[in-house]
């Protein structure tokens, strides 16, 4: 596989998301953010979290030919195993990450998506890419952020919404009826969308995180299909540049109502080879 990506983080932050590639495997992986205000449980971070299981992953990728969802559940206890009796894995706040992973393995195409990262296939043969992403945060979260939607995003009455919108989503993280995250629980890797696809039938691979996948899915500025010609043609600087461009365009959250103005934008492209 040959492998381009660009990441970029919300100015004057660190960045949460990881994103990382071995000869025939990539991870990617968006951290989830803790509103200010919030507790955690951890003194380590929610960036520091996406790294340490985005470079295990790789590590898991790199040594053997195990199932995904094995190796994600193996990362996962073993990042736990790093902070257990330094930080409160408890909490409910504990750091979490979405995680999207592809691995070429002799002529196929394995994937894992777990949470709302996305993961475009160029299928040849197709007029329209096949999509894996995981909504069921999304599903969960529509219940609850009326409120925040309605409000002048970095006001006050926002900024308190969001934490408690946040907040509330962590009482149906990792539970049946509710969505599904790496975090502290190895279980959760079972509850990842997987398959399988020749790997003579795909031309190339998209995975973005949600801060650069909102070009399409929240902002309605591309198509997929546009979005993948966009990454051929321009490459992922240019994706990114443009979520910002609408971001900035956007910047109270009037005409995209969203809990961040601005978000950690990574993307990774891949063109299969013979």
């Amino acid at each position: 596989m040959r492998a381009t990506f660009a990441t970029e983080a919300v100015p004057g932050r660190p960045n949460e998301d990881f994103v990382g590639a071995t000869p025939d495997a990539i991870v990617l992986l968006d951290g989830a953010g803790t509103p200010p205000g919030s507790e955690s449980g951890c003194v380590h971070g929610v960036a520091w979290y996406a790294r340490s299981l985005g470079s295990t992953l790789l590590a898991g990728l790199a040594q053997d030919g195990k199932p995904l969802t094995e190796i994600l559940a193996e990362g996962i206890k073993a990042v736990a195993s790093l902070h257990d009796f330094v930080c409160d894995l408890t909490h409910p706040g504990s750091p979490s990450a979405t995680v999207v992973m592809l691995r070429r393995t002799a002529d196929t195409l394995d994937f894992l998506v777990l949470a709302d990262s996305v993961l475009i296939l160029d299928v040849i043969g197709t007029a329209e890419p096949m999509v894996i992403c995981d909504d069921r945060e999304a599903q969960v979260g529509a219940a609850h952020r009326t409120a925040m939607d309605a409000l002048a995003a970095g006001s006050p009455g926002h900024v308190s919404a969001h934490r408690a919108y946040v907040e509330t989503l962590r009482d149906h993280r990792n539970r049946d009826g509710g969505f599904w995250v790496a975090a502290v629980d190895p279980l959760a890797a079972e509850q990842a969308l997987t398959g399988t696809v020749p790997a003579d039938r795909v031309r190339a691979a998209a995975l973005l995180s949600d801060g650069a996948s909102r070009l399409v899915d929240r902002f309605a500025l591309a198509t997929w299909r546009q979005a993948l010609d966009l990454l051929n043609d321009s490459g992922p600087e240019e994706l990114i540049r443009r979520v910002r461009e609408a971001e900035h365009a956007d910047p109270v959250g009037e005409r995209w109502p969203r809990g961040k103005i601005f978000d950690d934008a990574t993307v990774a492209c891949f063109s299969v080879l013979p």
